[in-house]
């Protein structure tokens, strides 16, 4: 028994460390200035006829922006970057 119980539980623990390590991730603060930009970039790559955008938050910091066609932009970075 052991010996199938054993590598079964290795292989989990291999396995939810390579996605902690690939796929988690954290928000990653924007500016104001960064924010425009990158809704400006979105509005000339599939030409948007949106005029407004609002701001996404997390906390008191922006970390994205809602074009009023319904596009959201988040920006997120893996938890093993360093900020």
């Amino acid at each position: 028994m052991l010996e199938i119980l054993l590598p079964a539980v290795w292989a989990c623990f291999t396995v939810y460390t390579t996605w902690y390590f690939a796929s988690a991730k954290h928000y990653a603060p924007l500016t104001l200035k960064e924010a425009k930009i990158l809704w400006k970039i979105h509005k000339q790559d599939v030409q948007c006829e949106a005029k407004k955008w609002r701001e996404i938050r997390h906390g008191d910091e922006i970390v994205g922006f809602e074009c009023g066609c319904g596009y959201k932009h988040i920006q997120k970075c893996p938890i093993t970057v360093n900020t």
